[in-house]
């Protein structure tokens, strides 16, 4: 992959993470902000309001890159290390951070929250990783569906951890959504960047 498709993929992954950050700010705010602003109409405000919305679906997008091209390396030292146990360690891995993303919250939570709301957003991520894991494989190769939902579910996860240690749930919804929504792109976009130009789109001998 050469640099002007690094340069493509980071401006077209920063664009989703600014327009999902700011769609996602619409339904996450729950103090009713944009009402505020909007009566009365107040354009500065408003504006101010869209940049600094946008700017956090940004900033939420270089911490997906970052964390997608840091797994793009620990893939590679996993296959080198652990050679064919690496997808079952993996899937203890996803395993292992399904339960967390239930356990830890509840406990910071401190029984303020209902138990099966930590179960439904862990199964949620799960949930959604299995598709998109699936997607990958059928448009590569039946052994991208394993890395496909460790990225999708564990590395996701890590790059969360910054919003679920902020105060309140606003942030943690402002950020999971342009995570998702950038992990996913990247994942389903790689092959195709990745592949020579002789090479049939037909070919699934690639892993990731």
């Amino acid at each position: 992959m050469n640099s002007r498709k690094v340069v493509g993929l980071f401006f077209r992954t920063l664009l989703i993470g600014g327009i999902t950050g700011l769609i996602t700010s619409f339904f996450v705010n729950t103090d009713g902000i944009y009402t505020t602003y909007l009566e009365p109409f107040n354009v500065k405000e408003l504006l101010g309001l869209i940049i600094f919305y946008t700017g956090f679906g940004f900033l939420s997008s270089v911490v997906s890159q970052t964390g997608f091209f840091a797994y793009l390396f620990i893939h590679r030292f996993g296959l080198g290390f652990f050679k064919g146990l690496w997808p079952a360690v993996q899937v203890l891995l996803i395993a292992f951070v399904a339960f967390d993303l239930i356990y830890f919250p509840y406990k910071a939570a401190d029984g303020e929250v209902a138990l099966y709301w930590f179960i439904l957003m862990s199964a949620a991520i799960v949930g959604y990783g299995l598709i998109i894991a699936k997607i990958k494989a059928s448009q590569t190769h039946a052994r991208a569906f394993i890395p496909a939902l460790f990225l999708m579910v564990v590395m996701t996860s890590v790059e969360w951890v910054p919003a679920l240690r902020a105060e309140g749930t606003d942030y943690a919804w402002l950020m999971i959504i342009p995570l998702l929504a950038c992990n996913t792109y990247q994942l389903l976009v790689l092959h195709k960047l990745t592949k020579t130009q002789n090479q049939p789109t037909t070919n699934k001998k690639q892993a990731m």
